[in-house]
């Protein structure tokens, strides 16, 4: 098997961990649809238990944050995959089992308003013990509603 078919194999998997192992994603309704070296995009419809502002029916700060920690997180995740082509399958499970958000900031540029948003980040830096995303959310309207950067502890 060629690095590059393992980087598909092991992106494929990511995705499935991401998308059925964490409840939560489930609950917000968190659909992947691209996660790749070059970036990761997540989509999710809006719904009357994701709205924070029910006057204005606008979307939950927390559910803002939290899909820029998830396209985040697995971003990073592609950067350790990326940084570790050799390691096998264990390895690279431990290692991936580690990561975490040491810091996530979040600009709500826009009130989030709208019928289905999308959530996309892109690397800015991988290191030995720390990845750098940036993030962003938009509407169905490419709206901007939220900007976002996170650290994360790489395993």
């Amino acid at each position: 098997m060629t690095q590059d078919e393992k980087m598909l194999k092991m992106i494929e998997r990511l995705t499935k961990v991401f998308s059925n192992s964490v409840p939560f994603h489930s609950v917000i309704g968190f659909e992947f649809e691209q996660l790749t070296e070059e970036g990761c995009r997540i989509s999710f419809n809006n719904k009357p238990e994701l709205i924070g502002n029910f006057v204005q029916k606008i979307l939950h700060g927390g559910v803002t944050a939290t899909a820029l920690d998830v396209v985040g997180g697995a971003m990073a995740a592609v950067g350790m995959m990326t940084k570790y082509p050799d390691a096998d399958d264990q390895e690279l499970g431990k290692k991936l089992a580690r990561i975490g958000t040491i810091d996530l900031r979040v600009d709500y540029v826009r009130p989030g308003r709208g019928e289905s948003f999308y959530a996309k980040a892109r690397l800015l830096r991988c290191g030995n013990k720390v990845a750098v995303v940036r993030m962003e959310l938009h509407n169905e309207k490419d709206t901007v509603i939220a900007l976002g950067t996170g650290t994360y502890m790489m395993g």
